[in-house]
C-alpha cells in the first residue's frame, strides 16, 4: 500500500516546482505601453476605453501626423494611425506636438501645436481639430491657428484643455518658461476676455518650463508642469496646488524624474483618474536606458498616489508599469 505522507509531499513539491516555472511568465513588463517612439502623451477615458494621444517623436520635419492608442485595460493597446495630419491642416507643415483632447457636445476636439514658431511673424501655433469619433479622422475646426502670437512671453505650444467644475473650459499652454491660461468660448473658436480685458493671464510658477497639466481632487486644483530640457536626462515633473485654476501656484516639488538604472528624461505627462474612484495614473514619456538620441522617447504609465494631506507622492518609474484595470 503506498505511503500517503510521502505521496502528499511529492504532490506538494511538484506544485511548488510548477508554480516556480509559471511565475516568471506571469510577471510582464508593461512599460513602455506600446512600441515606437512617442512622447508628450495625453491620457484620457472615453466610454469604456482608455486613450492616449502622443507626439510622434521624430525630427521636426517628420512630425506631420498624430497617432492615437486605445485600450480596454491599460495593458492591451490598439493603434489608430494618422488620426490627424498636415493634409487636413493646411497651415501646419511640421512639428505637430502635444495633443490635448476633450469631448464636448457629442464632438471630440483635439488641440495641437504646429510649426514650432519662433516669432509673431511666422505662421503656426496652437490649432483645433474636430471629429465625431475619438479615433478621428479629425478635420480643421478653424482653418487657422487658435493662438498664433506670443503673449506674456509664452511660445504657443504644449496646450492643455481643462474643464472646470462649473463647465468653463480653459486653455492652459506655453513654452519658453511662461504659462498662460485663457477662457475658451462656447464653440472653441476663440476666447472670452477676463474682467481686466486681457485674453490671457500668466500663471507661471517657479521652475516652469513647459508641458502644463491640471486636475481637481477634493476641491483642490493641482497644476503640474515639466522642468529641465526635454533633450537631456534631467527632464522632470513638478507641481503646485491652489483653490482656483488661476492660482496663485506655489511650487511644492518634483514628483517624477529619471532613474538612471531604468530610464532618463522622464517628463511631459498627463494624469488619468478612473471614474468613480480615487485611483489615479500618470502617463509620461522617458528615454530608455542607453538611448542618447533626443527623439528616442517612449510612453509609460505608473500609479499615482497621494498622502493623507493630499500631497502627491513621488512616482517610482518601473519596467513593470501598471496592472490591467478594465473599465466597468
Amino acid at each position: 500500500m503506498p505511503n500517503k505522507p510521502l505521496l502528499l509531499v511529492a504532490f506538494l513539491t511538484m506544485q511548488v516546482l510548477l508554480h516556480a516555472q509559471e511565475t516568471p511568465s506571469a510577471v510582464k513588463n508593461n512599460n513602455p505601453v506600446f512600441p515606437g517612439w512617442y512622447a508628450d502623451p495625453e491620457g484620457t477615458i472615453f466610454g469604456n476605453r482608455y486613450w492616449i494621444y502622443p507626439t510622434y517623436s521624430a525630427p521636426y520635419d517628420k512630425q506631420v501626423f498624430l497617432d492615437a492608442f486605445s485600450s480596454p485595460d491599460l495593458v492591451n493597446w490598439t493603434k489608430h494611425s494618422r488620426i490627424l495630419d498636415t493634409a487636413s491642416i493646411k497651415w501646419a507643415r511640421r512639428a505637430m506636438w502635444a495633443p490635448s483632447i476633450i469631448q464636448y457636445r457629442k464632438k471630440y476636439f483635439l488641440f495641437f501645436g504646429a510649426n514650432d514658431i519662433q516669432s509673431n511673424q511666422e505662421k503656426g501655433g496652437i490649432g483645433v481639430a474636430v471629429a465625431d469619433n475619438p479615433a478621428g479622422p479629425f478635420k480643421d475646426h478653424l482653418g487657422k491657428p487658435l493662438v498664433d502670437q506670443f503673449y506674456n512671453g509664452a511660445q504657443p505650444i504644449d496646450q492643455f484643455v481643462f474643464a472646470d467644475k462649473d463647465g468653463q473650459h480653459y486653455l492652459i499652454y506655453g513654452g519658453w518658461r511662461h504659462c498662460n491660461i485663457g477662457k475658451l468660448n462656447a464653440d472653441f473658436t476663440g476666447f472670452v476676455p477676463f474682467k481686466d480685458g486681457n485674453t490671457f493671464q500668466e500663471i507661471t510658477p517657479e521652475g516652469y518650463v513647459e508641458g502644463p497639466f491640471m486636475f481637481i481632487r477634493n476641491g483642490k486644483y493641482y497644476f503640474m508642469w515639466s522642468e529641465g530640457g526635454w533633450t537631456g536626462p534631467n527632464y522632470s515633473v513638478a507641481y503646485a496646488m491652489a483653490d482656483s485654476p488661476m492660482g496663485p501656484f506655489k511650487r511644492i516639488g518634483k514628483i517624477l524624474q529619471q532613474d538612471p538604472a531604468i530610464a532618463t528624461g522622464a517628463g511631459h505627462h498627463s494624469v488619468i483618474r478612473v471614474p468613480g474612484t480615487d485611483q489615479w495614473y500618470i502617463v509620461y514619456h522617458r528615454r530608455p536606458k542607453g538611448e542618447t538620441d533626443a527623439n528616442a522617447r517612449v510612453t509609460c504609465i505608473e500609479n499615482l498616489y497621494f498622502d493623507e494631506n493630499g500631497l502627491i507622492k513621488p512616482v517610482t518609474i518601473t519596467q513593470e508599469g501598471v496592472s490591467a484595470n478594465k473599465l466597468r
